[in-house]
């Protein structure tokens, strides 16, 4: 089986969180399981990780191809499947529409496991605008009602890079921080963030006293090994039924991303328009 990860960092110029996900990936993927890092291109980010660019909807809309892209190419490829490795789960409906492989999100596979090891969830990210998006998610996914407290923690994604040579500060923090999730009602948390999940992983950190911490990124993982495995073995595949699921005729697709995308100047298609003069009396 081999899974395409993409990333939402460029992930090959953050050697520490690259090399903690191989080391994490070795550990929790199956022996049979090949899978693939795929980060976001260079040019769209001025830095590794987008940060607060991916906190505004329209720029993260605009990264929303990327994933669509990878997962048109990773199905012409020859990948058994993909897993969006980034808790809003940026462009996994659209994606399941355009490909016939499983596409798994990080954020949907957090909160479904969630929901089967506690009663009310909660996420502590650092990320503090994608609490609406992360609750609009969830509805989108029949888990409104389970999802409760998103608390924000005080460190952000270049403090957990650091905290891969001094732990103890980051795991601190983290602590702190669920637990005013906890008394807030959480009985199961969800790492708001890919670093800082692969982070608490590796150290080891999986409980805050009696509640539980999902390891998201093992959890997209043995989803997509799940979700192919019954395509495989029972033939169980995405539903093809309604205005959100339908999958579009190829040619449709292919002309339009290609007029779409050769629209990034935004003076390009200024002699589209139609001049119409007011009628004079």
């Amino acid at each position: 089986m081999k899974i395409w990860h993409q990333s939402l960092t460029s992930i090959e110029n953050v050697p520490a969180y690259r090399d903690a996900v191989i080391a994490h990936i070795q550990k929790v993927a199956r022996p049979d399981v090949e899978v693939v890092l795929h980060g976001m291109s260079n040019e769209t980010y001025p830095t590794e990780y987008p940060g607060h660019f991916i906190t505004y909807s329209y720029l993260q809309n605009l990264h929303r191809e990327q994933f669509i892209k990878s997962a048109l190419i990773a199905e012409s490829a020859g990948y058994d499947c993909m897993f969006i490795g980034t808790i809003p789960d940026v462009g996994l409906l659209e994606a399941r529409t355009l490909v016939d492989i499983p596409v798994i999100g990080y954020g949907q596979a957090s909160l479904h496991i969630a929901s089967m090891l506690g009663d009310k969830i909660g996420i502590v990210n650092f990320l503090a605008p994608l609490a609406d998006q992360l609750r609009y998610n969830a509805g989108q996914y029949g888990l409104s009602e389970k999802l409760g407290p998103i608390v924000q923690t005080k460190i952000g994604f270049y403090d957990i890079l650091e905290g891969f040579n001094n732990p103890q500060p980051i795991i601190d923090s983290f602590i702190e921080t669920a637990e005013e999730a906890i008394k807030q009602g959480a009985d199961v948390i969800i790492p708001g963030e890919g670093p800082m999940n692969v982070f608490l992983a590796t150290h080891g950190v999986t409980r805050v006293g009696d509640v539980p911490i999902v390891d998201s990124f093992a959890a997209g993982i043995k989803m997509c090994e799940s979700l192919t495995d019954l395509k495989k073995n029972s033939g169980v595949t995405m539903t093809r039924k309604g205005y959100y699921n339908a999958k579009p005729p190829e040619e449709a697709v292919i002309k339009l991303r290609e007029f779409y995308n050769n629209q990034s100047n935004i003076h390009a298609g200024l002699d589209y328009g139609l001049s119409v003069k007011a009628k004079q009396i």
